[in-house]
């Protein structure tokens, strides 16, 4: 049976202080998520909220994780007013559900977002922001499968013997292009032709074995 990241008693703190920690970060402190989600990844922050620490599940406020977080990761302590909130902004809600998966199914926040990026989980916000989470839960476990199911790229690159980096140097793709596209990142389908062939020559395929 599979374990939760922590004790459950803990999840409805810990909701809050990220949803608060997400919210406040971007829309007081004026971070784009493309920015603050790579800088909580790489905060201690981040690992001690995964291992459910309680001094940083209820004996700190979101606020502060944010402060703790950039000033981790920049050295600059940010300054701004903070208003008290009245209505919650979609980034708490993403905040708060991407918590309660991680909790749910015990995996890292940087696993998290490669099933799906934060602005993909956001997108959900107007469809899911009303409904039960397990809504959310149901959607992130069919992304997780999908994802773990072989692309066509790999699928070929691995049966001809070829490295993601030789498979860039030799169709001229960037590496994290290529990356990206096995990750499902980026929609192979949605590339541009030139691209698709020059990795199809590369692979001694044709273009339409590469879509998925």
């Amino acid at each position: 049976m599979m374990m939760n990241a922590y004790h459950e008693m803990y999840l409805r703190s810990a909701m809050n202080n990220i949803a608060n920690m997400f919210d406040y970060a971007i829309n007081e402190f004026g971070f784009g998520s493309d920015d603050f989600v790579p800088m909580f990844l790489g905060s201690g922050i981040c690992r001690r909220l995964e291992n459910g620490e309680p001094s940083v599940m209820v004996g700190i406020c979101g606020e502060e994780l944010a402060i703790r977080v950039i000033e981790e990761t920049t050295g600059l302590r940010p300054e701004a007013e903070i208003d008290e909130m009245f209505y919650r902004r979609p980034d708490h809600w993403c905040g708060s559900v991407i918590c309660y998966y991680q909790w749910l199914r015990n995996i890292s926040y940087r696993e998290l977002f490669d099933i799906m990026p934060y602005e993909e989980i956001l997108s959900l916000y107007r469809t899911y922001h009303e409904a039960d989470i397990s809504g959310f839960a149901d959607i992130m476990d069919s992304a997780r499968a999908h994802m773990d199911e072989e692309t066509n790229l790999k699928r070929i690159r691995s049966a001809y013997g070829c490295s993601q980096s030789e498979l860039a140097r030799r169709s001229g793709v960037s590496l994290r292009s290529i990356q990206m596209y096995e990750q499902r990142n980026k929609d192979i389908n949605k590339g541009q032709f030139a691209t698709i062939m020059s990795l199809a020559n590369a692979l001694g395929c044709r273009a339409e074995e590469l879509f998925e």
